[in-house]
């Protein structure tokens, strides 16, 4: 009986949380959750993060560094300008690199576009749910973290993912995985189902663009396939392994047992944004020169 009225009392503090304010109400539902200590069954349930100090906002500030990346890397490409100070939370811009790209069919153009907006939207939408504890954007490198990341590729000393099309599914291709296995990897850590949910709806249209760009590399032909495999070489050297190469019969990044997508802890992400190896202590690399904002922005392995 008591389980009963706990759990309508969970159901009535998760009605009452808005979806574009999802983090406003994480402190209630947690409580909630405590408050029940029973499951379906009877049994206790677990509240408790891998890491009690870290909070979903500090899980969510996290995504948004991502986002951040994303939205600054396709609107540049779109459009040839990056977030404005009301997205961005900065008065003026802090990312460098990144232009226009050339020459695009219309339905490529369009293509590029509707990510971007998809990206905007996310950023947008975290940083609704955060409020005021929504951190800025960092200092962005589109620049120097792409020549880098092409020279421990093997491909040269210098790659400019905004060159042309082919170009860009590359430089697109190292984002969109990575974000699908951040919050693959993010799930377990969040403790409102509220919070969950909205995680996953964004993992979701992550994994359509991972997809979209995975088969369009394969279809471009065997060149463009090599160089998406040099670059998932490095990044799953750096992020712990959880890739698939790309094949004509390997396009979905799944495990081969029970094609469950990649995850990976925001430790092996730190690896892969800051282009270093395993080691504590790091802060900041490549894409993000100076680190990334929040509480989770330091590798810890």
């Amino acid at each position: 009986m008591r389980c009963r009225v706990k759990r309508k009392l969970i159901r009535a503090i998760d009605g009452a949380i808005s979806r574009r304010i999802f983090l406003a109400g994480a402190g209630a539902v947690a409580a909630g959750t405590a408050i029940a200590g029973c499951g379906g069954n009877g049994s206790s349930m677990s509240t408790t993060p891998s890491n009690p100090s870290l909070t979903d906002g500090d899980y969510l500030n996290f995504a948004l560094n991502l986002e951040y990346l994303e939205a600054e890397f396709y609107l540049r490409a779109a459009t040839g300008n990056g977030l404005g100070s009301a997205d961005s939370g900065n008065s003026t811009s802090k990312t460098t690199g990144g232009t226009q790209v050339p020459g695009l069919t219309m339905v490529q153009s369009e293509y590029v576009y509707e990510i971007a907006q998809n990206e905007l939207d996310h950023v947008r939408f975290l940083r609704n749910a955060l409020v005021t504890s929504a951190v800025a954007a960092p200092a962005i490198d589109l620049t120097n973290s792409f020549n880098a990341l092409a020279s421990a590729a093997g491909l040269g000393s210098t790659f400019n993912p905004f060159a042309n099309f082919s170009n860009f599914l590359i430089g697109a291709f190292i984002f969109e995985d990575v974000g699908v296995t951040a919050y693959h990897g993010a799930a377990k850590l969040l403790i409102s189902k509220t919070n969950l949910t909205a995680a996953a709806e964004i993992l979701a249209v992550e994994a359509y663009h991972a997809a979209s760009i995975r088969s369009q590399i394969v279809a471009a032909g065997t060149t463009l396939i090599a160089t998406a495999n040099a670059v998932e070489t490095v990044r799953s050297t750096l992020g712990g392994g959880n890739e698939t190469t790309l094949s004509a019969t390997g396009i979905v990044a799944a495990d081969t047992t029970n094609s469950i997508a990649f995850e990976r802890t925001t430790d092996e992400v730190l690896h892969i944004v800051y282009g270093t190896g395993n080691g504590a202590g790091v802060k900041g690399g490549t894409f993000f020169p100076s680190g990334m904002n929040g509480n989770i922005s330091v590798t810890t392995t």
